[in-house]
């Protein structure tokens, strides 16, 4: 008889003190937590062997780009200022203009009084698009 008991009462201990196995995932992506997103990104990183290759330009064609890409801010910040009917007092837009860069040629059309027209055409195979800016002045 003691035996029986002995046998119960260490079988309700170990039952009482087990628990539940919960499954908890590393990966933020599955529901993990989120501060281990920066730990596995440098984890992907160090093993990722494709580097891109690096492609020296020349100082002309850094050069080129630079004015390039100087240009088109100040187009894009002159079609703005026509657009909301600020003055434009040297305007790089004399009648209609056309600018090239590179396989694109980009002429600017401000014939209609409600709206700026621009178009960008690729030289190579003729594909074009056109963006109309209305005014708000």
């Amino acid at each position: 008889m003691k035996t029986t008991i002995l046998v119960y009462l260490s079988f309700f201990t170990l039952s009482a003190s087990a628990t539940e196995i919960v499954y908890k995932p590393i990966n933020p992506s599955f529901g993990g937590n989120p501060l281990n997103a920066n730990m596995l990104l440098n984890k992907a990183n160090a093993q990722n062997k494709h580097r891109a290759p690096i492609i020296e330009k020349s100082y002309g064609e850094r050069f080129q780009e630079s004015l390039e890409r100087t240009y088109l801010n100040r187009m894009v910040r002159e079609i703005s200022d026509m657009a909301f009917g600020d003055d434009v007092e040297d305007s790089i837009f004399n009648e209609d203009s056309t600018f090239t860069s590179g396989d694109y040629e980009i002429q600017v059309i401000t014939s209609t009084p409600d709206s700026i027209t621009v178009q960008i055409k690729h030289i190579d195979n003729g594909d074009t698009t056109i963006i109309e800016v209305p005014r708000f002045g």
